[in-house]
């Protein structure tokens, strides 16, 4: 603050102008949609950067698509990463209702259910999917791309600054395990078992705690 403007007796108008002096102007934020998009985006130059030099992923997700259960499970997860980013960037705002962590609930919900039947297939049926596999390449995997996603995703958070911390974190871990297990589809060649289902399920788990915890760390330090 300018030393003027501490001066007893000055006028209103003269404070106010003493007291924004020293202001610099501020670029205001873009709006939510646009910046989970941008993330979004990041997201398919890393897959994109994961599948070059060879043909396997794209034959894995043309035969993942061609069975109706792993379709879904596959658009419900890209779903949940669009949504749960847009909300992580929605509540990240002040004044924004913390509602929006609903928003990614219902795609969630249908990656979740999607994933279940799957599995319950496969457990039925074994002939009718691919070869089974181990499960702990597959855990490997979706820590090891959500490490830089987390942290792209908090420092563009950090340029917000969110009254619940936390939540938004959260969010924005939801969006990264997403993110990360739709990538990992081209690259899951044998068919979802239970011990393959579950062991996506922890490490989805623990990045969406881990973003919690350590990203809401950093957001509230901001």
């Amino acid at each position: 603050m300018s030393d003027s403007a501490s001066r007893p007796g000055m006028p209103t108008e003269t404070l106010i102008g003493a007291l924004a002096e020293d202001l610099a102007p501020v670029r205001p934020l873009p709006p939510a949609g646009l910046r989970a998009l941008a993330w979004i985006g990041a997201v398919l130059i890393l897959g994109l950067g994961l599948a070059a030099g060879t043909a396997e992923p794209s034959l894995h997700l043309a035969g993942h698509l061609g069975v109706p259960d792993r379709a879904v499970a596959l658009a419900g997860a890209a779903l949940t990463a669009l949504t749960a980013a847009y909300a992580a960037f929605a509540t990240s705002v002040p004044g924004r209702a913390a509602a929006w962590a609903l928003l990614p609930l219902p795609p969630a919900l249908l990656w979740i259910g999607a994933s279940g039947l799957g599995c319950l297939r496969a457990y039925l049926a074994p002939a009718a999917g691919v070869a089974e596999g181990p499960g702990s390449g597959c855990f490997t995997f979706i820590v090891a791309v959500s490490l830089p996603l987390s942290l792209l995703l908090v420092l563009m958070l950090r340029r917000a600054c969110p009254l619940r911390p936390n939540l938004t974190a959260a969010l924005g871990g939801l969006a990264v395990a997403a993110a990360a297990a739709t990538l990992l589809v081209p690259f899951h060649p044998h068919e979802a078992t239970a011990t393959d289902l579950v062991i996506h399920a922890v490490a989805v788990a623990g990045v969406i705690a881990l973003n919690g915890l350590a990203g809401g760390r950093l957001l509230s330090a901001r």
